[in-house]
C-alpha cells in the first residue's frame, strides 16, 4: 500500500500565540495552567474527570517511564494542587515502567459503583537487560480518594507498550455489559487485544493476550502501527468501531479500520486523511456530538518538509501538539473534518518563538470533557525558551537546557470558532 504524503485542506487555529485584535474573552484560550514543572523531564499524562468535578491527571517520572506521579484540580483545571494528586499512592507505583493510562469502568450487569483502573506496561526498553512484562493494573473503588496496589498480569508471557492504549466498553444483543476490550502493541508492531472482566468478588480477569489484526498483517508491519484509539460510533453509543493507529514508520499516514462486531474482525484498513495523521490519537465525544481528537502532529507533505523540516530529508516534521474537531461520519468518509487546533507550541532548541515547526515531544494528552463542552487537555513538552542558568539537566532523554514539564489548557469549541 503506497500513501503520498498530503498537506491537510482544513483551516488550522493556533492558539500558541495571540495576536493583538483577540477579543479579551478569549484570552483563555491561548494561555496555559502548569500541571508539575518538574525538574528536567516529565512526560506522557492521562486525566480522569471524577463525579465530584475534580481532574486527576497521572504521568510517569520520565520519558515514558518512571515513578507513576499524579496532581489534582479543583476548580476546572485552571490551576493544580500542590502535591500528590492521590494522597498516600500505593508504594509499587515507584517501580511503574511505562506511561500510565487511566479509565472509568461503569457497570450495568450488578449494581456497583464505578471503578477507575491504572495501568501501566512492562516493556523491554533498550537499555534494560531484563523487564517481569505483563502490564500492572491498579484500582479505585472510592473515585480516586485511594488506589490498590498494582497486580501484575502475564508476568514475562508479554511484553505490552502502552498498555492499554484504549480500553472499550463492549456490547453483546446491541446493550453494554460488564466487559472491556484493551489494546496494546509489542516492539515488533503486533498488535494485541485482552478482555477484561471481574468475577462476584471483584477481582480482575483479564483474559490472554491475542493478536487481532493478523489478517492485515502486511500493512501492520509496514506501517509499523501501534499506541491505538477506539472509538464507539453515535456518540459512543453505537455499533460500531473504529480504530486510529499511529504509524511510526512514518512512510505512510495514520491507519483508520472498523468493526461491527466487537472487535472480533477488522475491515481492510484505509489511510487517515492527512489531517489527522499523527501520533498518539485520543479522542473524545463533545456534546453536539462532534469529536475533539488530540495528537502528536506528523506532517509527510514534499513541498512543506522543503519548507518547515529542520530535517530536510528526513520525510517528515511535527507541528506539534493537535486538536482535530470534526465528526465520526467525517473520518469513516474520508473527509478532512471541520478544522485543526494547534493547542499550544513545544520548541525545538533554537527556536525563541512558536513557529510552524514544533518539537515533536508531545501529544501524548490526557483529555476530559467538562459539563458545559469545554475540554481540558493536558500535554508535556518543551513550553518555555527558559533555559538552566548553569550546565543541563540531566534527563533519560540526555542533557537538556530546558525543562519538559506538563501543562493543560482549557478548549471550548464555541470560543475557537469566533476565530475561524
Amino acid at each position: 500500500m503506497r500513501n503520498k504524503g498530503q498537506d491537510y485542506s482544513i483551516k488550522q487555529i493556533n492558539l500558541s500565540k495571540k495576536t493583538g485584535n483577540t477579543d479579551r474573552s478569549l484570552d483563555y484560550l491561548f494561555e496555559y495552567s502548569i500541571v508539575d514543572e518538574g525538574n528536567g523531564y516529565l512526560g506522557h499524562p492521562d486525566s480522569i474527570l471524577l463525579k465530584n468535578g475534580d481532574i486527576l491527571t497521572f504521568f510517569p517520572e520520565g520519558h515514558g517511564r518512571g515513578k507513576v506521579l499524579s496532581k489534582r484540580s479543583v476548580d476546572d483545571g485552571k490551576t493544580y494542587l500542590d502535591g500528590d494528586g492521590v494522597k498516600n499512592p500505593p508504594e509499587n507505583w515507584a517501580l511503574s515502567k511505562e506511561t500510565p493510562t487511566v479509565y472509568r469502568l461503569t457497570f450495568s450487569e450488578r449494581d456497583w459503583d464505578d471503578k477507575l483502573i491504572l495501568i501501566c506496561g512492562n516493556p523491554k526498553w533498550w537499555d534494560e537487560k531484563s523487564s517481569v512484562g505483563g502490564f500492572n493494573c491498579s484500582v479505585s473503588d472510592d473515585e480516586g480518594e485511594s488506589f490498590s496496589e498494582f497486580e501484575l498480569f502475564f508476568k514475562g508471557e508479554i511484553y505490552p507498550i502502552v498498555a492499554m492504549s484504549s480500553l472499550t466498553r463492549l456490547k453483546k444483543d446491541g446493550k453494554f455489559i460488564d466487559k472491556w476490550m484493551g489494546l496494546f502493541h509489542d516492539k515488533h508492531f503486533v498488535n494485541y487485544k485482552t478482555f477484561l472482566t471481574f468475577d462476584d468478588n471483584g477481582k480482575m480477569n483479564w483474559t490472554k493476550p491475542v493478536p487481532y489484526f493478523s489478517a492485515h498483517r502486511k500493512i501492520e508491519k509496514k506501517s509499523q502501527m501501534c499506541e491505538v484509539e477506539c472509538v464507539r460510533s453515535d456518540a459512543g453509543n453505537g455499533d460500531e468501531l473504529m480504530l486510529i493507529t499511529r504509524s511510526n514508520s512514518k512512510r505512510v499516514n495514520s491507519l483508520l479500520s472498523f468493526s461491527t462486531d466487537e472487535g472480533e474482525t477488522w475491515s481492510e484498513p484505509v489511510f487517515a486523511p492527512s489531517a489527522i495523521n499523527g501520533e498518539r490519537h485520543k479522542a473524545d465525544y463533545l456534546p453536539d456530538g462532534r469529536l475533539f481528537i488530540t495528537f502528536r502532529s506528523i506532517e509527510r507533505d514534499k513541498k512543506k518538509n522543503k519548507m518547515y523540516s529542520e530535517k530536510k530529508f528526513r520525510g517528515w516534521y511535527s507541528e506539534g501538539w493537535i486538536a482535530w474537531v470534526g465528526t465520526y461520519d467525517d473520518l469513516k468518509n474520508g473527509r478532512e473534518g471541520d478544522y485543526r487546533i494547534k493547542v499550544a507550541h513545544t520548541y525545538l532548541p533554537d527556536q525563541k518563538e512558536p513557529c510552524v515547526t514544533a518539537n515533536a515531544d508531545t501529544g501524548y494528552c490526557g483529555n476530559v470533557v467538562l459539563p458545559d463542552g469545554t475540554v481540558v487537555t493536558s500535554s508535556y513538552g518543551i513550553f518555555s525558551t527558559e533555559e538552566k542558568e548553569s550546565g543541563t539537566y540531566s534527563t533519560d532523554k540526555g542533557k537538556l537546557k530546558r525543562k519538559t514539564f506538563i501543562v493543560s489548557k482549557r478548549i471550548n469549541t464555541k470560543d475557537v470558532e469566533k476565530l475561524l
